[in-house]
């Protein structure tokens, strides 16, 4: 089964360079530009993996992952990748059940890395 996964940044040279890196690896990706819109795409598409931006218009990532642990209930593993590398915000960011925390510049192998790691540990508990 192809796992699907959703890219949230309001960067569109950023989607697009994980989005034709994923895409090549065999991943069902969509996209969303904004917070609030990754919020109607996450209800809809019930994507297997998320990759969020923090730093974002209408709703920032952290708003998201707020929204995705607290309110929707969802344990859609999620993979934080945004410029802000210091502590506090990797802190903030795990203590919002953040799977893993990816700072810009990233390459394609280590998102490809953490979401295979991500789907190899769900799959370890589901068994």
């Amino acid at each position: 089964m192809v796992k699907k996964v959703l890219i949230v940044d309001d960067e569109q040279e950023v989607v697009d360079f994980l989005e034709k890196g994923l895409k090549r690896e065999g991943f069902e990706v969509i996209c969303a530009l904004d917070g609030l819109e990754a919020k109607g795409k996450i209800s809809q598409e019930d994507p297997d993996v998320i990759i969020l931006d923090l730093l974002m218009p209408k709703l920032d990532g952290w708003g998201v992952l707020n929204w995705l642990r607290k309110d929707a209930k969802l344990t859609i593993p999620t993979i934080i990748v945004s410029a802000k590398g210091d502590l506090e915000d990797m802190q903030k960011s795990y203590k919002l059940d953040a799977d893993t925390y990816l700072i810009k510049p990233v390459n394609i192998k280590d998102v490809l890395n953490a979401i295979r790691m991500l789907f190899s540990l769900n799959q370890s508990e589901d068994n």
